[in-house]
């Protein structure tokens, strides 16, 4: 889920601002994505990256910068529908927020990498309501504002005044990071909200008769009664079966389940009371060494041994009656395969609810289900590696036309410019030509010496270019050509081409050559008139033509022959 706030981040940067300032961004946080897939892990501080970068190249704050995130986040999974779950969790804005938790539970199942932060109310009024969020991830207290702007703005219709009350970071024994807890004030108006909480409060008709919690207990034979000392007062035929003995009864909560969801909250009655509309998961701990007999169809009796705990899933109501908590749940179970190594049958299940229905369809459709999701993840992770490989190709193609056409003139190109328009007059241009002469050979590894030698020479050249502003515009056989003043023009093309030549015969004299070559030149250099542009279609090269270039021709092609001397 990480995976889709950072591609959300990703797809309005690049259409408020631009893809080149997207592009400069990535580089900047240091990261080589091309596209974020959703179901990937990315590193929790690149967020924070990309908001400090953004910030700096805008002007702006990085909380500004945090909670337009959020906002983004929230467009770009109204794009993908989610937003009709949003909508679905009740009328009025603070059914939402009484609802993140349970949306994000069931995402999991989505997404079962995704790292839920958990959020309840603490106290609800007409104004507005004080909400508690806690995540694993710092630095996301704006980014979370920003989400419930947008929500509150284009799914309800209300305006929000959000403010930090207190933020806090929580740490384990050994000093480390755990998670932030922040509790926010927002205001808006919920007096309709509150005119519904008193009107479901108000009876309605005849009074009935209040009756005993065994009778829930039965309705749910999992179910569990806590009183304000979190001790077990009460469980369900199926709790007490599975445990094995009446000795739980008075033992503390803690000491017998194990809270699963909702994360990072401490299992205490504060908690409990403003969790109470939040989905629990609590892993219910037999002992170990627990055995369990059973019948077959033939009387005679099996010895099952429980391999796993039992996970249960359900809300927690407070009774005002006996002042205590009940938890109505049912046990997960994904497949029939998990009930021998639970010790549980099908008929052990609520006989409402649809728990063995759910069963018998998580059954059916489990297998193909989890042979999907594995088939889009090593789909998504081959889609990465495709971009990733595209990109090293781009890289290459790149180099290779940038060596053929100069990178003003492709650039030109590539924008849908014509290669005859590429062509142009330059009045100030200097062109030279250098020949390998009397490069002659006898057998085969002279041949080879030679060839080698010319390596080095050209190389060496090619190393200069850059450094004095000159372009290379081709070898042919023997003859080096270059030029000055084009395409880039330039002031100063005849002491750029001339610097380079005398720095080449330097470093030619130093290079280590096979024993037996002798590298001798002739070169030629004129400056004037001359006319460069784009020529051919299957293999274009970047050409000049005038009598400039002639004239250094002929000027390379009667020189004197001199052991790396300069002839002009």
């Amino acid at each position: 889920m990480y995976g889709m706030l950072l591609e959300s981040v990703q797809h309005f940067v690049q259409e408020k601002y631009s893809e080149d300032l997207w592009n400069a961004l990535m580089k900047e946080t240091g990261e080589t994505h091309v596209i974020f897939n959703t179901r990937q892990i990315y590193s929790d501080d690149l967020m924070g990256k990309l908001a400090a970068a953004l910030a700096k190249r805008t002007n702006r704050s990085v909380d500004d910068v945090m909670t337009f995130f959020g906002r983004c986040f929230v467009k770009f999974f109204s794009n993908l529908g989610y937003d009709c779950t949003i909508k679905a969790t009740g009328r009025f804005f603070c059914d939402f927020l009484q609802s993140v938790d349970n949306i994000h539970m069931q995402m999991r199942f989505t997404y079962p990498k995704m790292k839920s932060p958990s959020m309840y109310l603490t106290a609800c009024d007409a104004h507005g309501v004080v909400l508690v969020y806690r995540g694993t991830r710092p630095g996301f207290t704006h980014y979370l504002m920003g989400q419930l702007y947008e929500i509150a703005e284009d799914l309800y219709n209300i305006n929000l005044d959000i403010n930090v009350l207190e933020s806090s970071l929580l740490t384990n024994t050994n000093g480390s990071f755990k998670s932030v807890e922040v509790t926010f004030r927002i205001n808006f108006d919920n007096s309709q909200y509150m005119e519904k909480i008193t009107r479901m409060n108000t009876p309605i008709g005849r009074q009935l008769s209040p009756v005993s919690f065994t009778v829930l207990l039965r309705l749910f034979p999992f179910g569990v009664v806590i009183d304000k000392k979190m001790k077990i007062i009460g469980v369900g035929e199926r709790i007490l079966q599975a445990w094995g003995s009446s000795t739980i009864l008075g033992k503390s909560v803690s000491d017998i389940f194990k809270i699963r969801r909702p994360k990072g909250v401490n299992f205490i009655w504060g908690n409990v009371m403003y969790l109470h509309s939040v989905m629990f998961e609590l892993e219910f701990l037999r002992p170990s060494d627990l055995k369990k007999t059973s019948e077959n169809s033939e009387g005679e009796k099996n010895t099952l041994i429980s391999s796993r705990n039992i996970l249960l899933k359900g809300q927690m109501r407070y009774i005002e009656d006996i002042d205590a908590i009940i938890f109505l749940c049912s046990p997960l179970i994904n497949s029939l395969d998990e009930l021998p190594s639970m010790g549980l049958y099908l008929n052990d299940l609520n006989p409402h609810g649809l728990s063995r229905e759910l069963v018998l369809a998580g059954w059916q459709h489990c297998g193909s289900l989890e042979m999907m999701c594995e088939k889009a993840e090593q789909r998504s992770k081959e889609l990465e590696q495709s971009y990733a490989l595209l990109d090293r190709w781009k890289n290459k193609s790149d180099e290779l036309l940038y060596s053929m056409i100069p990178m003003s003139v492709a650039d030109r190109l590539r924008s849908g410019v014509s290669p005859l328009e590429t062509c142009e007059t330059y009045d100030a241009v200097t062109v030279l030509f250098c020949e390998l002469c009397d490069l002659n050979y006898s057998t085969i590894e002279d041949a080879m010496d030679i060839v080698s030698s010319m390596n080095a020479v050209f190389s060496c050249f090619d190393s200069l270019m850059d450094k004095y502003k000159v372009y290379k515009v081709e070898t042919v056989g023997r003859v080096y050509m270059a030029a000055s003043g084009a395409p880039d023009r330039v002031e100063n093309h005849a002491i750029n081409v001339a610097n380079v030549s005398l720095e080449l015969i330097s470093q030619v004299r130093s290079l280590v050559l096979p024993s037996g070559v002798n590298i001798e030149v002739r070169i030629g250099i004129h400056s004037g008139a001359a006319v460069a542009g784009v020529v051919g279609i299957k293999v274009p090269r970047y050409c000049f033509f005038g009598d400039t270039v002639n004239t250094a021709s002929r000027m390379q092609t009667t020189s004197k022959v001199k052991s790396l001397e300069f002839c002009t």
